[in-house]
């Protein structure tokens, strides 16, 4: 499947800051990158931030004034239909070093706190892949997709309080849930053609079977039509924009579409 993405975003920087993107798609054997270009108006030098590439692209610049910031790609993603059903959770002994990270708690996803009611709820039939299906269907069917409820100080704890939010908080309440009965989780920023209206998504990916696999618990797009942009702990690692200063929002756009196998970077 081809995607085709076009994203464009319009900030005002009373003063000058230094900003970090991750608007880019990932490089990977699930997605080809078949063309892809970031850049700046007014031109702004960018500089790539050390970290390793499968965690996706994070790129420094400085901004002032008024600056647009667009990103252009067409992405063949290859990974095909994702089905957790019956894979396994490995034992923690067996995890790779950079898995373990992904059973913590972490500054939106506090695992520790919403233990209880993931052990009581979830821990006493279905196991590994099976098991987070259950807490992803719990999820979608006792949470409102509401957008404008929750804030970027929003955790997984007040998400679980409330049963609303959009799909930064069903993803941190899910990955809250997979830690907190022993399943490594990861939340995932993401181009998603299905989105409407069209914007950036938040999912989930989680270890099983020695290797991670796609989760949406909003259930508004398929895992595979995914274009993975960043993976990390929780929101704190995969902000498509960090702003280090302040800026004020003018615009924001992302076109995200399915594209003709044959077509060709514009």
């Amino acid at each position: 499947m081809r995607v085709k993405i076009d994203a464009s975003l319009s900030y005002h920087f009373a003063q000058p800051a230094d900003v970090v993107l991750a608007l880019e798609a990932i490089r990977g054997a699930d997605q080809v990158v078949v063309f892809d270009q970031l850049s700046l108006s007014p031109t702004s030098p960018l500089t790539l931030a050390d970290g390793p590439e499968h965690m996706g692209r994070r790129q420094w610049t400085t901004a002032g004034g008024d600056v647009t910031i667009t990103y252009q790609a067409l992405v063949d993603v290859t990974r095909g239909h994702v089905n957790i059903a019956g894979l396994y959770v490995p034992l923690r002994r067996d995890l790779p070093h950079d898995v373990i990270t992904y059973l913590m708690p972490s500054r939106y996803c506090e695992s520790d706190r919403l233990a209880p009611f993931a052990e009581s709820e979830f821990s006493s039939g279905a196991q590994g892949g099976n098991q987070v299906l259950e807490m992803a269907d719990w999820i979608y069917r006792n949470f409102e997709y509401a957008p404008g409820v929750s804030d970027a100080t929003t955790t997984a704890t007040d998400s679980f309080l409330m049963r609303r939010g959009v799909c930064r908080d069903y993803a941190h309440t899910l990955i809250s849930f997979c830690r907190a009965v022993g399943i490594p989780a990861r939340m995932v920023s993401a181009y998603a053609p299905a989105i409407h209206p069209p914007d950036f998504h938040a999912v989930v990916e989680v270890w099983l079977d020695n290797a991670w696999h796609l989760i949406d618990p909003t259930r508004l797009s398929a895992e595979d039509s995914l274009v993975r942009i960043a993976v990390g702990r929780d929101a704190t690692d995969i902000s498509f924009m960090t702003i280090f200063g302040a800026a004020t929002l003018v615009g924001q756009s992302v076109t995200v579409s399915v594209a003709a196998p044959e077509t060709a970077p514009s």
